[in-house]
């Protein structure tokens, strides 16, 4: 089961997280900026339908089968942590919409904007209507977010990806 902000999380690959005197939460980063809250689940899923419950409950157990991860639930959204963020959660009504981060940009139908934050840091966004929508193709992108949230690909070694000409994903 995923943990919650606060909670301590397995030794990291590379060096030591920061945790934010405030609030508890670990960053990779000293200092990390951030806004510092301590929020709940159950307020995103106020209202909403089963069908986001579901969703969601679908994308923790794809996280869960990778490895792993701290649900940190924000004012807004709710973030996926492993070393950093790799995905995040906004819950609507009746679906979900959210973000990757992968280490290489991805042109994908189902991303429906893309932003370049550097060279090996592309938040992938997508949205969520069917519990269909997670299927093996989402998973490995999700496995690839996860990596990126280990910082893996920024180890020495790793390939700076930009994705294979032709490569759809």
């Amino acid at each position: 089961m995923a943990k919650r902000a606060g909670d301590p999380l397995p030794d990291p690959p590379a060096g030591a997280l920061w945790s934010c005197p405030r609030c508890g939460r670990a960053f990779a980063n000293r200092n990390q900026s951030h806004f510092c809250g301590r929020h709940e689940l159950a307020p995103h899923f106020a209202g909403k339908s089963e069908l986001a419950r579901l969703l969601f409950e679908d994308f923790v157990r794809l996280v869960n089968a990778i490895g792993p991860a701290v649900i940190v639930p924000e004012k807004s959204r709710i973030a996926f942590q492993v070393r950093m963020s790799f995905a995040a959660l906004m819950v609507r009504k009746s679906y979900l919409v959210g973000h990757l981060v992968l280490a290489r940009r991805l042109e994908h139908p189902r991303f429906s904007r893309i932003d370049t934050i550097s060279a090996r840091n592309h938040v992938h966004h997508f949205r969520l209507e069917r519990r269909e929508d997670l299927d093996p193709l989402f998973a490995s992108w999700l496995r690839e977010a996860y990596a990126v949230g280990e910082q893996r690909h920024l180890l020495p070694g790793a390939p700076a990806r930009r994705g294979a000409p032709g490569h759809r994903g």
